[in-house]
């Protein structure tokens, strides 16, 4: 999972629950820096286990260029509310529809839209859908398909201890197995974002959220080619180190999409977090390459 440094919106960003067609999602929406002339209006998905926060970093440097940038919990993830146990409600197809209402309810031309890990597939469900509503889609550390070996024992083991523990008691469970270097360089418990405010969101989360969103990053079949031909500009983004999707499969598809490809050096999974200011100088290249037709 991303780690913000804090949960607290950057100032100038407003935190509130959009209104959809499809119920209310918390975001935080930062806009245009002050004197700085409107170019774009940015929609950011996070990933497995994330949430909105994990673009805090983002949100200043994206304002100075010019773009108001819109962070999203999704359906049943931290503070957008969702049904407890029924895992149909997260089918990848109903979470797709969610964007599509999100980008609606912005009331803007059409919106840049982001996607982080799972939020990269869940994106791409929501263009293949209807490209309409997007000028772009930026594809940040998601791949192709299904996660890596390793990675998917990893999800496979948090969905059996879902199946039998409280969401308490399986945060408990992750603490104790973080390595111990880790707590004393910064790391999860006490370095790289509040442990408490991490323990808040991970409790936020519904369970059968991250049961179905698991199964499906364990499952995810190959899009590219049906994603290849929807005509919108394309911009592939990870760190120089990713366990999730190897680079070379990044690598691949990016080429497969005709896509822009930027890899962030000294970030691995989360670039947002691990290198904001590369990655938020990046996303404003890419964007300012490809700007949204006046709606």
């Amino acid at each position: 999972m991303s780690r913000p440094a804090t949960f607290v919106p950057p100032a100038g960003a407003r935190a509130y629950r959009l209104r959809t067609t499809r119920g209310e999602f918390a975001v935080v929406d930062a806009p245009v820096a002050d004197g700085v002339e409107p170019r774009g209006v940015a929609l950011l998905l996070p990933g497995f286990t994330g949430s909105k926060e994990d673009f805090n970093p983002l949100h200043v440097p994206l304002a100075r260029r010019g773009y108001r940038t819109v962070a999203v919990d999704g359906r049943g993830q931290f503070e957008s509310d969702g049904p407890e146990h029924d895992e149909d409600a997260y089918a990848q197809q109903e979470l797709a529809r969610d964007v599509l209402a999100q980008a609606a309810a912005l009331g803007t031309a059409p919106v840049h839209l982001l996607g982080h890990s799972l939020g990269g597939q869940v994106s791409r469900a929501a263009v293949l859908l209807d490209r309409s509503p997007f000028a772009s889609l930026t594809l940040m550390a998601s791949g192709p398909a299904q996660i890596s070996a390793s990675q998917q024992e990893r999800v496979k083991l948090l969905r059996d201890a879902l199946a039998v523990m409280t969401m308490a008691e399986v945060w408990d469970a992750m603490q104790a197995m973080e390595a111990p270097e880790e707590t004393a360089t910064g790391g999860p418990a006490d370095g790289l974002g509040n442990r408490a405010d991490l323990r808040r969101r991970w409790l936020g989360n519904k369970p059968a959220q991250l049961i179905a969103t698991g199964r499906q990053l364990c499952t995810e079949p190959d899009r590219v080619a049906e994603l290849a031909v929807v005509g919108l500009p394309f911009h592939v983004l990870s760190g120089e180190l990713d366990d999730t999707w190897p680079l070379p499969l990044l690598d691949g598809m990016a080429r497969r999409l005709g896509a822009r490809r930027t890899v962030v050096a000294d970030a691995e999974h989360s670039p947002n977090t691990d290198q904001p200011h590369a990655t938020a100088r990046a996303l404003a290249d890419f964007w300012d390459a490809h700007p949204a037709p006046a709606g």
